[in-house]
C-alpha cells in the first residue's frame, strides 16, 4: 500500500519538495498540500499538468487551520513540513499537532531536494526575511558581471496565480513584469534585476527552470526567499545575517540551517545595529559554523532630495514581507525618515481599510509604518486608499520597487534604496574569486 502525505507549505518550497521527491514515486500517495503565510493559495488545486500522471485529477490545497481533518479524514501516515521562516518553537507545535493525529512528522533535507546544474551556482540565502538577501545578490550579480561573465538570476518562488502557466517563468524586459501581471512582491524582486540588464527565471517546476535558465548562463544566482535554503546545489553558499534580530541565526528554521551550511556569512547592516550585537552575531555564527568565512557589510540609505524630509510629517511605506512574517518593526524607511530629520512619523493604522488593516490585526507587532501589501489588484487600491487617508507631508516610499509607478499616490512622495556596501576584506568580490575562475576556465573548453 502506499504511504499516505501530507505536504504543509506556502506555494514554494511544498511545491518544490513535491516535484523533487514524490511526483514519479508510485510507492507514496500526497493527499494534499496544507497553505499558510500567502493570501489566496488555499482552495485551490496543484493543477494535474505539474502533478504528473500519478495525479490526473491534481492535487487539493487547504488551509492549515484544517490540518487535524485532513490527516484523519484521510489516514495520513506521514507529514513534510516544508516552508520557511518559522520560530523553531514554531516548528515543534507543528510537530506536536501531526504527532497527535498519529503521523510522523518530517523535515526534507538538502540531498533530498537540491538540484545539481550544469554551470556554477552561487546561492543567497539568509537567517531571516529582510536580513538583505536582494541586496547581497545584487552585488554578487554586479561582481560577476564585471568580470565578463554572463548571469542568470533564478528567484525563489512567488507563484501567485495560474500555476500551471507560472511553471516556468523567464523574465528580460518590463513588458514581461506587464504582461505576467506580477504583484508587489514579485516586482520588488524582479525589476532591480531588469534595471541592471540581468535575466530573471522563476515558477514552480524548478527543474524545467533550471534546464532553461543555464542554457543561457555561466553562472546561475539563486535569489533565495524568506530564510529557505537553496534548491540547486551551490559552489558558493552566502547567508546573510541581520544583527538587528541577533540571536535569530540560531532560533529560526530553517535559517540556522542555512548558517551551518554556509561557505561565507554576510553579517548585514551593520552601520545601524549596535556595536554589541554585531560581535554577538559575529560570535554565534563562528560557533556554529568555525569553517564559514565572515563579511561585514552596511546597508547605507539613500533618498531623492533628502532635504525634504526636514520638518516634514512623513508616512513610511516598508517592504511588506519584512515587516509581516519577517517580524520587523522597521525599514530603510524609518531609518531615512530619522536621519534626515522627520518632525513625526504619521501613524497610518487608524486609517487602514481592508487587507492592509487586517495585516494589523494579524501581526500585532507592526507599528507606524505601513507594509506595501499587492498580492492583487484589490490590496493594491486598498493600499493606495490608506495611503492618501493617512494625513501625512510626504510619503517615504522604502520598498524595492517603486509603488509611485503602480499607485496613485496624492501626497509628495520619495523614494529610498539601499545597497550592499561590504567593510573591508574578504569581501564579496574576494568570495567570488573561484568561481569566475571556473566560470572562466569552462569557456575555454
Amino acid at each position: 500500500m502506499s504511504r499516505r502525505i501530507v505536504i504543509m507549505g506556502a506555494a514554494g518550497r511544498d511545491f518544490h519538495n513535491f516535484n523533487t521527491a514524490f511526483r514519479d514515486d508510485p510507492s507514496v500517495e500526497v493527499v494534499s498540500f496544507t497553505a499558510t503565510q500567502i493570501p489566496f493559495i488555499a482552495g485551490r488545486l496543484y493543477p494535474p499538468e505539474l502533478a504528473g500522471a500519478l495525479y490526473p485529477r491534481g492535487i487539493p490545497i487547504v488551509v492549515e487551520e484544517e490540518l487535524e481533518r485532513v490527516l484523519v479524514d484521510a489516514r495520513v501516515d506521514e507529514v513534510v513540513f516544508a516552508y520557511s521562516d518559522v520560530s523553531h518553537v514554531q516548528v515543534m507545535h507543528f510537530a506536536s499537532r501531526v504527532l497527535a493525529c498519529g503521523a510522523d512528522f518530517r523535515l526534507m533535507g538538502p540531498n533530498a531536494t537540491m538540484l545539481r546544474a550544469d554551470v556554477p551556482v552561487v546561492a543567497v540565502c539568509a537567517v531571516r526575511t529582510g536580513a538583505g538577501k536582494s541586496q547581497t545578490t545584487r552585488r554578487v550579480v554586479n561582481v560577476l558581471r564585471e568580470a565578463g561573465l554572463k548571469v542568470v538570476v533564478v528567484r525563489h518562488p512567488m507563484p501567485y496565480g495560474d500555476l500551471a502557466q507560472q511553471a516556468c517563468q523567464r523574465f528580460a524586459s518590463m513588458r514581461d513584469i506587464e504582461d505576467a501581471g506580477c504583484t508587489i512582491e514579485e516586482r520588488e524582486e524582479y525589476e532591480p534585476h531588469l534595471a541592471a540588464g540581468t535575466v530573471v527565471y522563476a515558477g514552480v517546476d524548478y527543474a524545467r527552470v533550471l534546464a532553461r535558465a543555464q542554457a543561457e548562463a555561466e553562472v546561475l544566482v539563486w535569489d533565495g526567499g524568506n530564510n529557505d535554503l537553496p534548491f540547486y546545489r551551490p559552489d558558493l553558499h552566502l547567508v546573510v545575517v541581520d544583527p538587528l534580530r541577533a540571536g535569530h541565526e540560531r532560533a529560526y528554521h530553517p535559517g540556522e540551517a542555512n548558517v551551518r551550511l554556509a561557505d561565507a556569512v554576510v553579517i548585514n547592516k551593520v552601520d545601524s545595529a549596535e556595536p554589541g550585537k554585531v560581535a554577538s552575531v559575529e560570535v554565534s555564527v563562528h560557533e556554529l559554523n568555525p569553517r564559514a568565512v565572515v563579511v561585514r557589510a552596511a546597508s547605507p540609505v539613500t533618498v531623492e532630495n533628502p532635504d525634504q524630509i526636514r520638518g516634514a510629517r512623513v508616512l513610511v511605506v516598508e517592504d511588506g514581507p519584512t515587516l509581516t512574517h519577517g517580524g520587523m518593526e522597521f525599514g530603510a524607511g524609518v531609518v531615512a525618515a530619522s536621519a534626515h530629520g522627520a518632525s513625526e512619523i504619521v501613524d497610518p493604522r487608524p486609517y487602514a481599510v481592508g487587507s492592509v488593516a487586517e495585516a494589523y490585526r494579524r501581526f500585532a507587532h507592526l507599528g507606524p509604518v505601513l507594509p506595501a501589501m499587492g498580492y492583487r489588484a484589490e490590496q493594491l487600491r486598498e493600499l493606495e486608499s490608506t495611503i492618501n487617508a493617512t494625513p501625512a507631508d510626504l510619503v517615504l516610499v522604502a520598498t524595492p520597487v517603486d509603488l509611485r509607478r503602480l499607485i496613485d499616490i496624492r501626497t509628495p512622495a520619495l523614494r529610498v534604496s539601499y545597497e550592499l556596501a561590504e567593510i573591508g576584506h574578504p569581501n564579496v568580490a574576494d568570495l567570488l574569486e573561484p568561481v569566475v575562475a571556473a566560470a572562466l576556465k569552462a569557456r575555454t573548453r
